[in-house]
């Protein structure tokens, strides 16, 4: 298995006025090759739960498509959605029952990730990493 992984700085929304920076790890996997995985500190979770501020970070997993495509127009059915912004910004909002997290992105970070992650597996390639015992193997438990 290669990973592509990289640390980047985003900032969580708050309101209008206020967003706060944190560290969010953008990685690929090659034994996944159609998702990306986006974790922060768990501090940050939208749960109120005390229990997870000391657990490990929050990750979220998403089509890498769907980022590539949200750099350039606004893209995303259900609890991701991704869009350009103002600046050379790009926009991800992740909605989850406890609420809405709306994070703002240096766009050339999220391409340097893309790129890195295409080293690994170039798009259109992903279907010649997929692994349908293994995955098959995880849904069964």
């Amino acid at each position: 298995m290669r990973t592509a992984e990289e640390t980047v700085q985003a900032r969580l929304i708050l309101s209008a006025h206020r967003s706060v920076r944190l560290r969010v790890v953008l990685s690929y996997l090659t034994e996944d090759p159609l998702a990306v995985r986006m974790a922060f500190p768990a501090e940050f979770s939208l749960d109120d739960a005390a229990e997870h501020r000391d657990s490990e970070d929050i990750v979220w997993i998403f089509a890498r498509q769907l980022l590539s495509a949200g750099i350039e127009l606004p893209a995303g059915v259900g609890d991701v959605h991704v869009r350009p912004a103002v600046g050379r910004r790009t926009m991800i909002e992740l909605r989850a029952p406890e609420g809405t997290a709306l994070l703002q992105f240096d766009t050339a970070d999220l391409r340097r990730f893309l790129w890195r992650s295409r080293l690994l597996v170039p798009e259109g390639e992903e279907h010649l990493h997929l692994d349908a015992d293994r995955a098959l193997a995880q849904l069964l438990g």
